[in-house]
C-alpha cells in the first residue's frame, strides 16, 4: 500500500539515487550487486560555515559563557572554528552538555576531556535534564546551532528559564544538483524533509511520473505528501528497521524475473 492509499504496481527497478554522500562501505552496495542495479550517491544538502565576520555582528563572545550545549558534531566543529578565528581559548572550567555520547566523544578532538565538566545524554535534551538543572541558576549557557535552530533544546531552556543564548554558527543549505537535470532514476531515496526541499529548489518543476520515492521517517514522508508526491517505500516500519531492508522488500516484488 502506498502512502496515498493506492496499490503499488511494482515496476522493475534498475537505478537508485541515495541522497547522501557516498560512503566507503554500505549495504546499498550489496543490494546493487545482488539485483544488478546502478546505485549512485549524492548529497542533497550541505553544511556551510557562518563567516567570522558575520558572526561578529551577533556580538556573541563564546568565552563569556560558562556552559555550552552541543546538539551535534557540526555544532562542535563550528563552535571551535569560531573560537580559533577569534583567538579564544575556552577556560578549563567551562562545562559542556552533549545530547549523546557520540557527540561527547567527538568533543575530545577539541578539549582535554574530563568527566567532571562534560555531561551527555542518550539522545534528547530530556536525558540531560538532571545535569542541566543542577547548574540552572549558576551558569550562563550558549547553544551553538545552524539556521534551522534546535527547537527541542531551545524550548527546554526557555521553558525552564535558563540564562541562555542561541548562536548561529553554520547553515544547512541545498546542494547544487543542476548536473542531474537530464538524469533519471527509478528510485530516489530521502532521509529528511530538507532533501525534498533541495529537490524542489533545484528542480521546481519536478514531476514524479514513474519515479519511486523512498522515505525514512514520518517527517520526511509528510514533506513528500505535502508536495503532492507519493511515498512508495517507507522506513522504519514494524519488521523493517532500515532503509536498505525496506528497499529490498520492494525489489523482491519489483525485480522478479
Amino acid at each position: 500500500m502506498l502512502s496515498d492509499g493506492k496499490v503499488e504496481t511494482f515496476k522493475k527497478v534498475q537505478s537508485i539515487l541515495i541522497s547522501q554522500p557516498k560512503p566507503e562501505r554500505s549495504p546499498y552496495f550489496d543490494l546493487g550487486d545482488k539485483y544488478g542495479l546502478k546505485i549512485d550517491f549524492r548529497k542533497f544538502i550541505q553544511v556551510e560555515p557562518v563567516s567570522s565576520k558575520d558572526f561578529r555582528k551577533t556580538r556573541i563572545k563564546p568565552d563569556e559563557f560558562t556552559s555550552i550545549v552541543f546538539t551535534s558534531r557540526n555544532a562542535i566543529t563550528h563552535f571551535f572554528r569560531i573560537c580559533e578565528d577569534y583567538r579564544i581559548k575556552m577556560p578549563q572550567e567551562t562545562k559542556y552538555f552533549c545530547l549523546s555520547k557520540a557527540v561527547a566523544d567527538y568533543l575530545q578532538k577539541f578539549i582535554v576531556y574530563r568527566k567532571r565538566k562534560v555531561f551527555y545524554g542518550k539522545r534528547t535534551v530530556q536525558d540531560l535534564k538532571p545535569s542541566l538543572m543542577k547548574f540552572k541558576d549558576s551558569e550562563k549557557f550558549l547553544l551553538p546551532c545552524s539556521n534551522l535552530g534546535a527547537k527541542n533544546v531551545s524550548d527546554f531552556l526557555t521553558d525552564n528559564e535558563f540564562d541562555w543564548t542561541e548562536g548561529m554558527m553554520y547553515q544547512t543549505v541545498s546542494s547544487d544538483l543542476s548536473d542531474l537535470s537530464d538524469v533519471t532514476y527509478d528510485i530516489l531515496v530521502f532521509f529528511s524533509p530538507l532533501g525534498i526541499k533541495s529537490l524542489y529548489e533545484n528542480f521546481p518543476d519536478f514531476k514524479q511520473n514513474e519515479t519511486r520515492i523512498a522515505v525514512f521517517g514520518k517527517a520526511t514522508q509528510k514533506e513528500v505528501e505535502d508536495r503532492g508526491l507519493t511515498a512508495n517505500i517507507m522506513a522504519p516500519q514494524p519488521g523493517v528497521p532500515s532503509m536498505t531492508s525496506a528497499i529490498e522488500n520492494y525489489l523482491q516484488k519489483s525485480n522478479v524475473d
